[in-house]
């Protein structure tokens, strides 16, 4: 058992996965400065709305992180991906949605990024916004295209150290396993050169068959009344590690996601968008840097062995709590979701 007194949705139910400790939030913002909002939109055929993740608080077009993207599987149409792929940085924060929101995340964050450095476009580069996304239409009416600019930035000012998990943000409408899925999150705590640090996961889960969900302790959940379907879900993984690592390190770090993804019974299906991003608060990058040369620790590699493992540990335990923090969820003309929770208290 962790010595640490908070217990994720899954713990309560006597799920652990992995052997690591979990941090003392066992969620994302166990990252020191790292901060999560939502705005939620639950009305009418709307299950729908943005979640938030800030990497720090302070400038992040100044001062950037390193980063890494990995793309498991590519059936999906997250905007800023190349770019981190391409150079190696973060330079916004993250926001998640449904796929039809990405084009208003974009514009809402490139807003933000031009009210804080008016030099963006005109005597600097552009902005590289980060926008990821998951499809929502079973249970929300994706077609309304609801959500506006100010909803993101709601989401944004809303950010703090408290992560709400389940139908909230971007994962209101979401399903995973046949069951409601939504926003989850957990920490993993291991130490590296005499010192403690941490890895956190948060992902939004809209993926899996139902019947294919498999738990830590081998039980197969299956929701009543749902059939036996094509993979055509998505998830995304945000990574967040205290590590110093480069890029590369970042995204060997980011296909360990997959392994968590798995673990849970997933196969990455041929319509399922699997992305995950990875990134690192341990050192900054200046936009503005005066140097030709730039000098920072990077973890040794073969030290990055811990590091594969939380990442696979805290990715299916995010999903788990991701399922277990949703209840069953109404939404659009008949469209239903049972809660992963009924199901493990024998209400389902």
């Amino acid at each position: 058992m962790s010595s640490f007194p908070s217990l994720s949705p899954t713990r309560v139910h006597g799920l652990i996965c992995g052997t690591l400790e979990p941090g003392p939030l066992n969620t994302l913002a166990d990252i020191d400065g790292i901060a999560v909002g939502h705005r939620t939109m639950c009305e009418g055929d709307l299950r729908t709305g943005f979640t938030a993740i800030v990497p720090h608080p302070g400038n992040l077009f100044r001062e950037k992180l390193p980063a890494a993207v990995e793309v498991i599987n590519g059936f999906g149409k997250s905007a800023g991906l190349i770019q981190v792929d391409e150079l190696g940085t973060l330079e916004t924060p993250i926001l998640l949605t449904n796929t039809f929101g990405v084009g208003t995340g974009v514009n809402a964050l490139i807003r933000r990024a031009i009210a804080e450095n008016p030099e963006i476009g005109r005597s600097t580069g552009t902005i590289n916004p980060v926008v990821m996304e998951c499809n929502d239409g079973y249970l929300s009416d994706i077609q309304a295209m609801a959500l506006s600019e100010a909803d993101a930035e709601a989401a944004l000012k809303a950010a703090g150290s408290t992560v709400e998990q389940g139908s909230v943000g971007a994962g209101t409408g979401m399903s995973a396993f046949g069951f409601k899925g939504g926003i989850g999150s957990a920490s993993r705590v291991f130490e590296l050169g005499g010192r403690q640090h941490r890895l956190a996961a948060l992902v939004l889960a809209n993926f899996g068959r139902p019947g294919d969900l498999v738990l830590p302790d081998g039980r197969r959940p299956h929701p009543k009344e749902a059939r036996h379907s094509e993979e055509r879900g998505s998830v995304i993984v945000v990574l967040a590690t205290d590590v110093p690592l480069e890029s590369r390190q970042l995204k060997r770090i980011a296909r360990r996601a997959g392994a968590g993804l798995a673990r849970l019974g997933a196969y990455y299906g041929n319509g399922s968008g699997d992305i995950a991003l990875a990134f690192s608060t341990a050192c900054k990058i200046a936009h503005f840097e005066e140097s030709d040369f730039i000098v920072r620790d990077i973890l040794k590699e073969d030290k990055i062995d811990v590091l594969f493992q939380a990442a696979a540990e805290t990715t299916q335990e995010a999903v788990l709590n991701a399922m277990i923090a949703s209840p069953a969820m109404r939404g659009r003309g008949r469209s239903k979701r049972p809660s992963l929770a009924d199901w493990l208290d024998g209400r389902a």
